[in-house]
């Protein structure tokens, strides 16, 4: 072999190793990448997106700042307008306790007409609610025990329910017809009752416990009022069989049907059902509770507006806002969003209306940075499949109101992953064990959402906001999230 030969086949070998250790450098960072276990943390979560099935022809929206400095440390399609679910509630509370503030009260009055004389009100007796969502059955017994502590025992008169602190628009915006007989679309008014300590006002527990089998199951009303009619077409089933009930409230009137089957063995079927008018639910409990003290009267049980010179007999304050906030945030109960949307309408602008009300939450979020004009606001809950907002909004939100003298209750209200107590760890106490995460869940068809606040291992405080639009199972989206979560918490 000559020199020239020689030098040619030794330079030939040297780019030959070269190349092969070129590639085997990249085909392992390649499969280093694809494992997940190493690479940087946007690495990962890209390699999720693009990998995770269920995402497949799904809307993927991120945005995570760092919670000290706000920047933005990752970014995946954050400025596109998705629907946010329930992550909506995040804007209308922040938005409550400023406008409202953290001691922000309801109040019901017992108000009378005319003047009583020999135990006689010789005048009509009025309810008048002012959007407390907390009041239970118990309470209107004592409002009834109230009006005979003030010498009443006969009313020359009707008993009227004035709902007029808010207006006579019971359904928001662009809910879905089918979700309205449930309690997550229960119809808004300015008296309304609530059956539990869940606060889901405007609803009835219904409960069907088996009978033997071939038999119809029993049917519970809760609480005992004559205002809802139950259809039980359900029957008993042989033990260890599917429970298949089905519930459904008709369109305009409050006759619940109960269809299907339950097992013998079967525990109590429940279901929280929304009541078609509640200021007249309001008021048939409060007609009992009159009955029952013995007071009787002349004229209606009808609803209408107090007169201003009516004198206060007396008066209920609710929870404050601040403990409100509870069930509002950890359980994500819509009908509370609603009720303050129109609160802060009739706080700002004297309107107690979705309309006035969402004025002033957009109002308040230009306050906090928010781009208004970037998004779509239709109602305070995020029921609505109209509403639009870019997790790039949301996180900034969450970032800028950590400034506000009130954001410990705001933190304390979102449901924590740490926590097993159900009005503590809310819709996260069941994810996300030993994650340091505070954050709104959100759900609706479709879609799945997470917005809120996480402790990473290094010691750090993360921002983060993940929407999750067009999944073909809005079931699938908690699991994906929480991988989402792991990645950024373990960085």
């Amino acid at each position: 072999m000559t020199a020239k030969h020689y030098s040619f086949g030794m330079l030939f070998l040297f780019i030959t190793v070269l190349l092969a250790g070129a590639f085997v450098v990249n085909k392992s960072d390649h499969t280093e990448s694809e494992g997940g276990e190493r690479g940087t943390m946007s690495e990962k979560l890209n390699h999720l997106i693009e990998n995770e099935p269920k995402l497949q022809g799904a809307i993927t929206g991120i945005s995570i700042r760092d919670a000290e400095t706000g920047k933005k440390v990752y970014d995946h399609m954050g400025n596109v307008r998705l629907r946010p679910a329930s992550n909506m509630k995040l804007l209308t509370a922040a938005a409550a306790l400023a406008v409202l503030g953290e001691n922000h009260t309801f109040s019901t009055e017992v108000l009378a007409g005319s003047s009583t004389a020999n135990n006689q009100l010789n005048g009509n007796l009025f309810l008048k609610g002012r959007g407390d969502p907390t009041l239970m059955p118990e309470d209107f017994d004592r409002f009834a025990k109230k009006v005979k502590e003030n010498g009443i025992d006969m009313i020359d008169g009707d008993i009227i329910a004035d709902d007029t602190w808010y207006d006579d628009v019971r359904l928001s915006p662009n809910l879905v017809w089918s979700d309205e007989h449930w309690y997550y679309g229960a119809q808004i008014s300015a008296l309304t009752v609530s059956p539990d300590k869940d606060f889901d006002a405007g609803t009835v527990i219904v409960e069907v416990d088996p009978g033997d089998a071939g038999e119809q199951p029993d049917v519970t009303v809760t609480p005992d009022t004559e205002y809802v009619q139950i259809r039980n077409n359900a029957k008993t089933a042989v033990s260890e069989s599917e429970e298949e009930l089905t519930f459904n409230r008709i369109h305009g009137e409050n006759r619940i049907t109960i269809d299907g089957s339950i097992p013998a063995d079967s525990e109590t079927v429940k279901e929280w059902i929304a009541v078609w008018e509640p200021t007249e639910y309001a008021m048939d409990l409060f007609r009992q509770a009159l009955v029952r003290e013995g007071i009787t009267w002349t004229g209606k049980v009808k609803t209408g507006q107090a007169p201003e010179k009516a004198h206060v007999l007396y008066t209920d304050k609710s929870i404050p806002l601040s403990e409100l906030l509870l069930p509002f945030m950890k359980l994500s109960n819509n009908t509370h969003a609603e009720m303050l949307v129109k609160e802060m309408g009739k706080a700002v602008h004297n309107e107690g209306s979705w309309e006035k009300g969402l004025d002033a939450v957009e109002s308040e979020m230009e306050d906090f940075g928010v781009k208004i004009d970037t998004t779509v606001i239709r109602d305070g809950s995020g029921i609505s499949h109209m509403n639009l907002l870019p997790p790039d909004e949301i996180s900034k939100l969450l970032y800028n109101v950590q400034d506000e003298k009130w954001f410990g209750t705001y933190l304390n209200s979102l449901p924590d992953s740490r926590k097993s107590d159900r009005m503590a760890g809310g819709t996260l106490r069941y994810r996300m064990d030993n994650l340091n995460v505070q954050a709104k869940t959100g759900t609706i068809d479709g879609v799945s959402s997470l917005s809120g606040y996480a402790q990473t291992e290094s010691g750090g405080k993360i921002i983060f906001s993940i929407m999750l639009n067009n999944l073909l199972d809005e079931d699938d989206g908690p699991g994906i999230e929480d991988k989402i979560i792991e990645i950024l918490v373990n960085q």
